[in-house]
């Protein structure tokens, strides 16, 4: 691996996109969280160019079409942000393999999620999907983290609520419910270890390249809010 400009490394091509590792686990949960699959493509999207970077090297292909997109927040349609999208396209048999072997859904139809292969890959594959469809705040009132996830696919978050539960260290989550914006989501329990839970997400990200830094860093910053600690950068 070599390092960016920014000193985040470039991750290796993956050889097989289906076999598991890290960088696989870490792509296949971007694109559950955030893109689609149809016979022929597999679409992802990523929301900086650090995560744009890792995921074009993973799949070895160009990045693409970066644009300024709008956005209804997760939780109240009524507001609406703008901001950068990258997105990329990955042409050939790997999308009909990965809804065989993933049971990711594709041309619209339902998917069964199927991420065993990935049980040695835990937190990157929860990475990827946190940066797809996770949000991260700092709640002023009580003092402490809020981390969601939030799909149109209920299916999907009952995924990641098992993949959580099945998690070292073990993270607990509130039940599943419907969004303003007509989706679902659900959050991190009260009483989860917001700082032991982002510690283990990021763990190795500085060497494997594989995180987006806007949301790292809101993340680690929404949790030294939260314990007034110094909590690094979160990828030891």
């Amino acid at each position: 691996m070599s390092d960016t400009e920014e000193g985040a490394a470039t991750p290796a091509p993956a050889t097989d996109l289906l076999a598991a590792s890290p960088a696989t686990a870490y792509f296949w949960g971007r694109v559950a969280g955030d893109g689609d699959l149809s016979r022929n493509s597999v679409t992802v999207r990523a929301g900086d160019d650090t995560a744009a970077d890792a995921l074009a090297a993973v799949a070895g292909a160009n990045r693409t079409d970066h644009r300024v997109a709008a956005r209804e927040s997760a939780h109240d349609a009524s507001i609406v942000r703008y901001e950068d999208e990258y997105e990329l396209q990955v042409i050939g048999a790997p999308a009909e393999r990965a809804s065989a072997a993933l049971g990711l859904p594709i041309d619209g139809q339902a998917g069964g999620y199927r991420f065993d292969a990935f049980a040695d890959h835990r937190a990157p594959l929860v990475r990827g999907l946190l940066e797809a469809c996770g949000t991260v705040c700092f709640r002023e009132s009580a003092g402490r983290v809020g981390i969601s996830f939030v799909h149109d696919d209920e299916r999907l978050l009952e995924t990641v609520r098992s993949l959580l539960d099945a998690a070292d260290p073990h993270v607990p989550t509130d039940d599943l419910a419907k969004s303003s914006s007509g989706g679902y989501w659900f959050g991190l329990a009260d009483d989860a270890d917001v700082a032991g839970f982002a510690q283990w997400v990021y763990a190795g990200s500085d060497v494997s390249g594989l995180y987006s830094e806007n949301r790292r860093r809101k993340l680690r910053r929404s949790v030294e809010r939260a314990t007034g600690g110094d909590v690094g950068e979160l990828s030891g």
